[in-house]
């Protein structure tokens, strides 16, 4: 229990437990606003009533998500300047300004146009709603973008150069095209869509299975099965190009990711371990499950690795990351999942394309249902997952290579942290249960399907009651 009088190790776990259960809610946003841009376009272009009254129903579920979303981040901005104060006061000027690009293009323009989405269906041109939507999408989007770009920086610092412990800017576009920034945001983009699609999937399928609206939620998962199959193997592409910048960015956290522990040199085969049990004490594996000459092919595409792969044991261990089984099955479950969602959606194509997936049919396919159903949290486990191999795999760095994390820290009271945290802890759990508990009613209620269509109510006589004369009685 000496971790209870650590400030450093308290501020790293209430920072990670803020990042974590924040990221759970606008993983959903970001990418339901682009399934609900496409069943509005949908309802334009048709005019089916349906798609309409999908894109009503699953908003309640983004509004959800975007106020646990806004409740639960607001606090991590704070504590980059309580309990991370030496880091904001070195790396501010780029660190945030790039932060408070996100609150102000981003949130503002996914806030401002919110109201429009939720509240205008009957009070503007359903263009003018079409328009509002596509800006709700490209906000909860652009803060994806300015997220990742913060967080690249601090994997690959660019664009400028520390003088006496201050980053100083030089090339602001350099900073923000960082090296690791555009595969980041590409990865984090597609994993946002991807989770929210197996969400709506899940859910159709549980009120297919529930023969609730089956009709109408097979519309809903076909629409989802048929963004997903562009999405999933795309998906794993780039978490390939991902790893790929590792090798060449992060030598640490690539030998943390595969427990590799001596280093392997350029032009040699290697075995892939895909299992093991990494020993950081003996600085070796205990045990370990590998696949012969494995390695460069999933490294490189190659026979032969082009460049050496460094082991953790060429560092000493204040300068590598600890916890590396922690980073080592964190990276496979990440991995392993990818593929999970990959070979659910070639099934479910498959059944589509025998024509299975039918209003008449899909009833019949309750395994296929359940499979969806368990792939929902799937894909918020893959996210955190990832999460924890980029951040934790940068230690012992906040800004990698050139601020550690224990030179970051406020000097603060641990009891004050602890405090901190301890609230933190409770506040959260409030929030968790308390959406639990809406977004399960939003569920058990169901589509409104007495909604009236935009348009609809313009010719119904409007009632004015005349006005009543009241003779004017004060004293002359």
């Amino acid at each position: 229990m000496d971790f209870l009088s650590d400030t450093l190790i308290l501020s790293r776990m209430q920072f990670a437990f803020t990042a974590i259960f924040h990221m759970l809610w606008p993983v959903l946003t970001t990418g339901m606003a682009i399934y609900l841009v496409i069943v509005e376009s949908l309802w334009l272009k048709t005019k089916n009533p349906d798609y309409y009254h999908h894109a009503r129903f699953w908003s309640k579920l983004y509004v959800l998500n975007f106020g646990i979303g806004v409740a639960s981040g607001s606090p991590m901005a704070f504590q980059f300047g309580t309990n991370w104060a030496p880091f904001s006061e070195s790396v501010g000027d780029f660190f945030g300004s790039v932060l408070g690009f996100e609150a102000t293009m981003a949130f503002m323009l996914e806030a401002g146009f919110l109201g429009i989405m939720l509240f205008g269906w009957q009070r503007v041109n359903p263009i003018i709603h079409y328009i509002a939507t596509i800006c709700v999408a490209v906000g909860a989007n652009l803060s994806t973008f300015w997220i990742l770009t913060a967080n690249s920086w601090l994997q690959t610092p660019a664009g400028g150069d520390f003088v006496e412990g201050k980053f100083i800017v030089k090339d602001y576009f350099a900073a923000i095209a960082n090296p690791f920034m555009l595969k980041s945001v590409s990865h984090m983009f597609l994993a946002t869509l991807e989770t929210s699609l197996f969400v709506i999937g899940g859910i159709s399928a549980w009120y297919i299975l529930k023969k609730r609206h089956q009709a109408f939620f097979a519309k809903s998962f076909k629409i989802v099965l048929a963004v997903a199959i562009a999405i999933t193997p795309l998906q794993i592409f780039v978490g390939h190009l991902s790893a790929e910048q590792v090798y060449h960015h992060q030598p640490t956290k690539l030998a943390a990711m595969e427990a590799q522990w001596e280093t392997i040199p350029a032009g040699e085969k290697a075995d892939w371990s895909l299992l093991a049990f990494p020993d950081e004490k003996t600085e070796n594996n205990k045990w370990e499950i590998s696949i012969p000459n494995a390695f460069p092919y999933i490294l490189e595409f190659k026979s032969r690795l082009s460049e050496p792969v460094l082991g953790l044991k060429e560092w000493t261990p204040e300068n590598r990351p600890r916890m590396v089984g922690l980073i080592y099955y964190s990276f496979r479950l990440m991995s392993g999942i990818a593929f999970v969602l990959v070979g659910v959606m070639l099934v479910s194509t498959i059944q589509w394309l025998r024509g299975k997936l039918s209003e008449e049919n899909i009833i019949q396919q309750k395994w296929l249902m359940i499979s969806w159903m368990w792939c929902a949290p799937l894909g918020y486990l893959a996210v955190e997952s990832g999460w924890i191999v980029r951040c934790v795999g940068r230690q012992p760095w906040t800004v990698y290579g050139e601020i550690r994390t224990a030179d970051a820290v406020s000097n603060l009271p641990a009891g004050d942290v602890l405090t901190s945290l301890t609230i933190f802890l409770c506040l959260y759990t409030v929030l968790f249960f308390s959406a639990l508990y809406f977004g399960s009613r939003i569920i058990a209620k169901g589509p409104k399907f007495d909604l009236p269509l935009p348009g609809d109510d313009k010719d119904l006589p409007v009632e004015v009651d005349s006005a009543q004369h009241i003779p004017d009685s004060r004293p002359i």
